[in-house]
């Protein structure tokens, strides 16, 4: 079933910080969506529970997409891998661990009944395919910088003239052919350089808005550390010191391409 909005927020890749949802959330009260996509990778953090706590009480007027994250801390809390975290072997499998040990059975079956992808009539917009990754995949690498013969392929066989993505955590706006495709950004672990802040995207009578809400960071970072996250010190280099944008869209890339 093909979901209406008159205005809608895609909000993607919150990955657990709670900061950054809050000043999100704060500027959209005024912003008043009909409807908020969340489009995956929401607890993979420091405080998982929390943000799932935040979105649910949203109740009627959101939806969510699942993220790749969001499928690996599913697996861990269904494996039952509540084990010390840092015993785990990279930081993802970290990162999912924790998140399970930090939610319960009522997160758990949240997670579960995200939908892969996700069709929305916008007022003003049309159809728009909402997707974690790619339409193929929730861990497919699209960028800045992924070349049009490939984005071509990625959008093979798409319905939609508008495709709204993020997995990637920098906001971008293309067009290849009839087809335009737009990365909504990070919520909580944003790869886009300075100005840092929580980014996300507003469709409606406007258009396609790409947006930003900031929130400090200092103080932020001081809570993520106090939820003992195993990754915490990564993640609070990315939000004070965040990696250049292009450097990031070419290392991604080079993932891509070694698929």
């Amino acid at each position: 079933m093909v979901q209406k909005g008159s205005r809608v927020a895609a909000i993607y890749d919150v990955h657990g910080n709670l900061p950054a949802l809050e000043a999100l959330l704060a500027d959209l009260e005024s912003v008043e969506p009909d409807l908020i996509v969340v489009g995956g990778d929401v607890v993979a953090g420091p405080m998982p529970a929390e943000v799932l706590d935040r979105l649910a009480a949203l109740r009627e007027n959101i939806c969510f997409v699942r993220g790749n994250a969001d499928r690996e801390v599913l697996a861990a809390y269904d494996d039952g891998r509540y084990a010390d975290a840092t015993d785990a072997a990279d930081p993802a499998e970290r990162t999912a661990v924790s998140a399970a040990s930090k939610i319960d059975r009522a997160h758990r079956d949240l997670l579960a009944s995200f939908a892969e992808r996700l069709v929305v009539e916008v007022e003003g917009v049309g159809q728009v395919l909402f997707c974690h990754g790619s339409p193929r995949s929730d861990e497919e690498i699209v960028t800045a910088a992924t070349t049009e013969w490939r984005l071509r392929e990625v959008l093979a066989g798409v319905d939609q003239d508008l495709v709204v993505c993020g997995h990637t955590h920098a906001q971008f706006d293309r067009c290849v052919g009839a087809r335009r495709v737009v990365n909504a950004g990070s919520v909580g672990m944003p790869y886009q350089g300075k100005p840092v802040g929580a980014f996300w995207l507003l469709l409606g009578a406007d258009g396609v808005c790409l947006r930003r809400s900031d929130y400090d960071l200092d103080r932020a970072v001081e809570r993520i550390r106090a939820t003992g996250y195993p990754e915490a010190e990564d993640l609070a280099q990315i939000l004070l010191e965040p990696p250049d944008p292009e450097w990031v869209a070419d290392f991604f890339e080079q993932q891509a391409a070694g698929d």
